[in-house]
């Protein structure tokens, strides 16, 4: 039997029980009137849209897309999926000059960062900010990240390339924007950890940006140019050279495992599973007896982790805080399951703010109650948002491993000879 194209969803709307479970669990909903809600924007939507395209709701442009619809459904229909592609397929509204800055994640760093003192400087300054504020939109309360004076690749070239191949296995990193432009440390990190259990860390022929910040603002044909230039890249690492994937964000992870394929239409079903988290990857490692960690001496720090919402979808929190919890002295606090509020370049617009720090109130509220040192993350927009709102240091798990550990009784432990 065939359908016209119009009567039939590719997304399961089809599967929803109307138990309304999503909407108490949206973020949104909570401190935003205008939001119709994940269950009348997605599945009751989708049936009104599939007819008549004018059943399109403009308010939907509200939505997170933080997933957290879909974790809670138990019926397992792809809510978020759903809005996200009537967003793409039925808003009138096109990218504006602020939503391109913002979503231009590649292009913008390369210009900011031969300039970075300058560009920090500039961006912090109030008049600056108004005028952003009044001409672009991005509102003046908002903190913008800073850029480091040198990329991580240009770092890696540098001082680790060269000896990376001398270790006895080999994975490929995935450093995404924020590890290249704002936060090298990171990827740093990353490599003296990886070393450290015997592993060399090679990069990517070719990286774009995941296309997270694109898919959000209706830059389609950009994301998918930046999508199928990273999977050729993957495609030959995993199938000609057998590497595996890692990468230290977990948006930029659940974006190339789930989002190109969901959202975007991009097969991506032979590589999908070689794509993870750096923690799961090394929990893996430690887990089935591979390598071992050996921790210093007099690490002491009371430690809240928050479980980023594309986290809470993927289901891997476990490896990060496990890791975590294996660090003597580590004083190690659970933080209730709450987003953030910030969404990537949502928190940044004028009309999102006040419901991106709406939504995010009572998870700043828990860490300050929480009397902790640090506040762990694998989201580098979790850290920016937290940080802003809550003036609390955050870090990488990743990164808390890399201080944690002891180099030289780690190498030994695992007979790393270089």
């Amino acid at each position: 039997m065939e359908y016209q194209e119009n009567t039939v969803s590719k997304n399961n709307f089809e599967e929803c029980i109307k138990c309304t479970i999503c909407t108490v669990y949206c973020p949104v909903t909570a401190v935003n009137p205008d939001y119709p809600g994940p269950k009348q924007a997605g599945p009751d939507g989708e049936r009104y849209r599939l007819k008549k395209p004018f059943f399109y709701d403009e308010a939907l442009k509200y939505c997170l897309n933080c997933k957290r619809c879909e974790v809670a459904c138990p019926s397992n229909v792809k809510i978020g999926d759903i809005i996200q592609s009537a967003r793409i397929k039925y808003s009138k509204h096109s990218p504006t000059l602020r939503d391109r800055m913002l979503a231009s994640t590649d292009f913008m760093g390369t210009m900011a960062t031969p300039f970075a003192p300058i560009v920090n400087g500039i961006l912090r300054l109030k008049p600056v900010k108004k005028i952003m504020d009044s001409v672009l939109k991005i509102d003046d309360g908002r903190t913008f990240p800073t850029y480091a004076h040198q990329t991580f690749t240009s770092w890696y070239k540098k001082h680790a390339a060269s000896s990376q191949a001398a270790y006895p296995r080999q994975a490929v990193y995935f450093h995404g924007c924020y590890v290249q432009y704002n936060y090298p440390q990171l990827g740093k990190d990353l490599v003296t950890l990886m070393n450290a259990v015997g592993y060399g860390v090679q990069l990517l022929e070719k990286e774009k940006c995941c296309g997270v910040a694109k898919i959000a603002n209706k830059l389609i044909d950009e994301a998918m140019r930046d999508a199928n230039i990273n999977l050729a890249s993957i495609r030959k690492a995993v199938h000609d050279d057998k590497m595996q994937i890692i990468a230290t964000s977990s948006t930029c992870t659940f974006t190339m495992r789930d989002e190109y394929l969901h959202i975007l239409g991009i097969d991506n079903l032979d590589v999908r599973d070689d794509i993870m988290l750096a923690t799961r990857f090394l929990y893996n490692l430690i887990d089935s007896g591979q390598v071992k960690l050996v921790f210093k001496d007099g690490f002491h720090k009371r430690v809240a982790y928050h479980t980023p919402c594309h986290m809470e979808k993927l289901g891997w929190s476990i490896y990060s805080t496990s890791l975590l919890k294996m660090i003597p002295g580590l004083d190690f606090v659970q933080l209730d399951s709450q987003c953030c509020g910030i969404a990537g370049t949502y928190g940044f617009k004028k009309e999102n703010y006040e419901y991106s720090q709406g939504i995010g109130k009572a998870l700043f509220d828990q860490i300050l109650n929480s009397h902790v040192d640090l506040v762990a993350t694998d989201c580098e927009t979790c850290k920016w948002q937290i940080e802003m709102s809550t003036g609390m240091p955050v870090a990488n798990p990743v990164s808390i491993l890399a201080e944690a550990i002891d180099i030289e009784k780690t190498k030994a432990v695992n007979k790393v000879v270089v």
